[in-house]
């Protein structure tokens, strides 16, 4: 994450992408070596904030050589990666087509109410969802018409137990025995905050999304860095989660 301008957006680094796949692969004995290491080469790829060559993978997954160039052809034969003409490799067309399969309602309902928000707060917003014990970004809005303000992308992960993102979910959940307080807190006034659990210097504020079942299906979320107070932006969250809401409602 980063503050910058409309001309030099920075991006998230390893501290951000740390609850990704873990670069030593998977434990002796468990699933597929080969699929984990084309994975581990996808990630790479995905998070990276230019293309990326052969030896540039080879770094940055600690595979040899030859399995980077086996999986990187592979993975182009599918769409999923792209190669340009100067060797380096960039996201394929296909991830995008696979994405739209993805939360599908919620990605829908929640898309007009993130810009909403992104435009009344001049801030980045998102919508998080649940994945087992981490809170995975699944779309982002960045302001349109912002001097500055920090660049964001989807599939940044962390724990539910830590940011304002992660809260938010608890939030939506019933109490559970030994929660934080500010869980307790957030489920009361249907927002929550924090500031630099996830990375220092950051704030964040969030409010849980459920479905019409009452179910918490994930939480509409800003970033940013600055002193703006958390009350006066607890409005626009929940706004743009009850448009959420009511547009999952009437899916």
């Amino acid at each position: 994450m980063d503050r910058t301008g409309p001309r030099d957006r920075g991006d998230l680094g390893p501290v951000a992408t740390a609850a990704g796949l873990p670069a030593g692969g998977l434990p002796d004995g468990i699933g597929s070596q080969t699929l984990d290491r084309g994975l581990l080469v996808l990630e790479a790829v995905t998070e990276a904030q230019e293309p990326l060559s052969v030896a540039d993978l080879v770094d940055r997954t600690g595979l040899h050589r030859s399995i980077v160039y086996r999986m990187v052809r592979t993975l182009e034969h599918h769409r999923l990666l792209s190669r340009a003409a100067d060797g380096r490799y960039r996201p394929g067309a296909r991830l995008a087509v696979l994405a739209r399969t993805v939360f599908p309602s919620l990605r829908t309902a929640a898309a007009s109410p993130l810009v909403e928000l992104a435009r009344r707060t001049g801030m980045t917003a998102f919508v998080v969802v649940p994945e087992g014990d981490l809170a995975v970004t699944l779309d982002v809005e960045e302001p349109r018409r912002s001097l500055a303000h920090v660049s964001y992308r989807p599939g940044v992960q962390h724990p539910l137990s830590a940011g304002a993102p992660g809260l938010a979910i608890l939030a939506g959940r019933p109490p559970v025995e030994g929660e934080r307080p500010e869980v307790e807190e957030a489920r009361r006034r249907g927002w929550t905050r924090s500031h630099g659990e996830v990375i220092p210097g950051y704030r964040s504020c969030a409010a849980p999304l459920r479905d019409r079942t009452g179910a918490c299906v994930g939480a509409i979320c800003v970033v940013y860095v600055g002193d703006t107070p958390a009350e006066d932006l607890a409005p626009h969250l929940t706004a743009a989660a009850r448009a959420t809401e009511d547009a999952l409602a009437g899916a």
